[in-house]
């Protein structure tokens, strides 16, 4: 058991370092919350059950337990929730090139995009 603990306390860091690594890395916030949502929460998650693991049956445990269903559950919410309110900030996601359009043009962008889809499977059957 001891040694299974170890793997995935070593797992967890992996991926908590590549979640560190992501933040400095990456060049905007969207892909940065994007990083540490999904990196953090499986890199806290695997250290946390490794520690479960390592402590056997007890009080602890379980208290170890409690906190891992709480970081599954609140980590990718809260990076949403943080996600949206920027959108809604309009706070422009990076764009390669530098070319940069508000989120409303690109939502009106991605609509006419779908209708002329929707005319032209319509025009060719």
């Amino acid at each position: 058991m001891t040694i299974l603990a170890a793997i995935l306390v070593f797992c967890g860091l992996f991926f908590l370092t590549v979640s560190s690594v992501g933040i400095i890395r990456l060049p905007d916030f969207y892909t940065r919350t994007h990083a540490v949502g999904k990196s953090e929460t499986l890199g806290a998650m695997l250290v946390i059950g490794g520690l479960a693991i390592y402590n056997g049956l007890e009080l602890s445990t379980v208290k170890l337990l409690l906190m891992l269903l709480f970081i599954a559950l609140v980590n990718p919410t809260a990076t949403h929730v943080i996600a949206r309110a920027a959108i809604r900030s309009a706070l422009q996601p990076w764009v390669k090139g530098g070319r940069k359009e508000s989120v409303e043009s690109a939502e009106d962008r991605i609509v006419e995009e779908a209708v002329s889809e929707i005319d032209d499977s319509g025009k060719k059957a």
